[in-house]
This record gives C-alpha cells, sequence and structure tokens, in this order.
C-alpha cells in the first residue's frame, strides 16, 4: 500500500467502528443483533445525502436478477445491500478500507445477505476482479480520494462486460473559490484530489466510455441539507448520520465546509452515466 493510501485508511479508520455504530443503534431504539435494512441506512450510506442519493442513482438504471454489480468504496456497505434488495442481484463490493469491509461484512450476514453481497478490501487501481465480469458499475463519493482517476476509470472499463453501465457521484471543482479543509474525504488539501465535470468526461472517453450525461447535481444537495437542517430545529435526528459516526467530533466542521463551498461555488457535487463501448 503506499503512502497516499495509507493516508486514505487513516482518515477512516478510527477503530472500534461497529462499537460505535451498535450504540447508535441501541439510541435509535434498534437492536444491533437484529437491524433492519431501514434502521441500518442513516449510518451505512456513507455519502453525500445517504439513502436519498442511493435511490436516486438505482433510477437511473437498470439491473435483472442475473446481473453482478460493482460497488467501488463500498465503505460499510449500505448501498451495496440496498441494490441487492432492491434488484435482487449480485454485488461485490471494493474499498481500501479494511474495518469498514469488516463490518459490511458483519451487517450483511445480520440481514441474511450474504450469498449476494460480499466485501473485498482492495485498491481500485489495481481491482482483484476478473475482466468483463459485471453489467454495471457504480461509485459514490469515492474519486476525491484517488488522484489518478484515468486509471480508475480504465480499472472500471476492464471489469465491466460489453455495454455494461457505469454511474458516478462525485464532487467536482466549481468554477469559483477555494476549499477549505476538512472535508468528510480529506484532513487536507494534500488529501484531496478535486477534478472538473470536463476532465472528468475527457478521461471517460479516454479510457473507453460513452459519456451520456454530466449533471450538476447542486441543487438537490442544498435543498437536502435545508431539510436536515429544519430536522435539528425541530429536535429531530437528521436523515444522514454516517459522517458523525466515522469522524466523530470533526463531522459537523467537515459537513459545514462542504455547506460553504456548495454556497460558494468551489464545489459542485455531479451526477455522471456512462456506459462501455
Amino acid at each position: 500500500m503506499s503512502d497516499a493510501q495509507s493516508k486514505v485508511v487513516q482518515h477512516y479508520a478510527k477503530s472500534g467502528l461497529l462499537g460505535r455504530l451498535e450504540a447508535a443503534l441501541r439510541a435509535d431504539g434498534v437492536d444491533p443483533a437484529h437491524p433492519t435494512i431501514e434502521a441500518l441506512a442513516p449510518y451505512d450510506h456513507f455519502h453525500g445525502r445517504g439513502l436519498e442519493a442511493t435511490e436516486d442513482m438505482a433510477a437511473l438504471v437498470t439491473a435483472r436478477p442475473t446481473y453482478h454489480l460493482l460497488d467501488v468504496g463500498s465503505g460499510l456497505g449500505g448501498p451495496a445491500r440496498w441494490f441487492a434488495r432492491r434488484f435482487g442481484c449480485r454485488v461485490t463490493g471494493i474499498d481500501l478500507t479494511p474495518e469498514f469491509c469488516e463490518v459490511a461484512e458483519h451487517l450483511t450476514r445480520l440481514l441474511g445477505l450474504e450469498s449476494r453481497v460480499r466485501f473485498l478490501v482492495g485498491n481500485a487501481l489495481a481491482m482483484p476482479l476478473d475482466d468483463g465480469t459485471f453489467e454495471g458499475a457504480y461509485s459514490m463519493f469515492v474519486s476525491m480520494n484517488i488522484a489518478d482517476k484515468a486509471q480508475l476509470y480504465r480499472e472500471l472499463h476492464r471489469v465491466l462486460k460489453s455495454g455494461g453501465w457505469l454511474v458516478l457521484s462525485e464532487i467536482a471543482c466549481g468554477e469559483v473559490g477555494d476549499v477549505t479543509y476538512p472535508m468528510p474525504w480529506a484532513a487536507t488539501a494534500a488529501e484531496s484530489f478535486l477534478s472538473t465535470a470536463d476532465v472528468t468526461r475527457n478521461e471517460l472517453q479516454s479510457a473507453g466510455f460513452e459519456v451520456e450525461q454530466i449533471k450538476n447535481d447542486l441543487q438537490r444537495a442544498l435543498d437536502f441539507g435545508a431539510r436536515s437542517q429544519a430536522m435539528l430545529a425541530r429536535g429531530e435526528k437528521p436523515p444522514y448520520r454516517a459522517n458523525a459516526l466515522i469522524h466523530g467530533d470533526v463531522a459537523a466542521a467537515t459537513l459545514a465546509n462542504v455547506a460553504r463551498a456548495y454556497k460558494d461555488g468551489s464545489l459542485m457535487p455531479v451526477e455522471v452515466i456512462a456506459r462501455k463501448r
């Protein structure tokens, strides 16, 4: 593992993650030994807009029970389990952080989905997967941790079957302003690798993808943030609590920095749909 990859793992792995999750579930009135996929959703969809973003992504694609999908940067496994239940398909998740994969496997067993969902510790730039394995692949708020995005797209192209789809939800550079750290994906700018929507399109095309859409997703992000703040003001728990679970005391500062960057134009969430030629 390179120094850059080790820093990514250190950023996310704080040890004791499963214990913190079980404590959070108990505080929600949920038995940690018998959670539902809905009870886990505020915690195991570790990306912007949480479960809502996963549902929106699923609405963009077609998947049949015979499909095998790839989740790159699978985290705690919420999206992989949700896709498997929604479509009845198989899903393989890959993540650089061993603790994430361990907790993801544990939760998958609790939900009885281990025959259809598995997780591998691995590098997205050199995936331990065969060529042409998957009908579809997705990645949610992951590439900000990857400097060599061109290699990421080449690897995704390699493991997809001909005609296979790729959907990405990412954060891109905006047109103005400087980014203030920490962010949920990086403590400092040295660990953050942001790109523009135009560069993303060009690198995907160079890797062999046909880019069908790159959409500015800012308004949905702002609306979600406003609804979450309104819930907090009413004394309710927000729908997205994964960042606090993972990052603890610094979580509020990271989300505030994201919100500020969205409003000043220095960051822009984007939704990408592409297909292997």
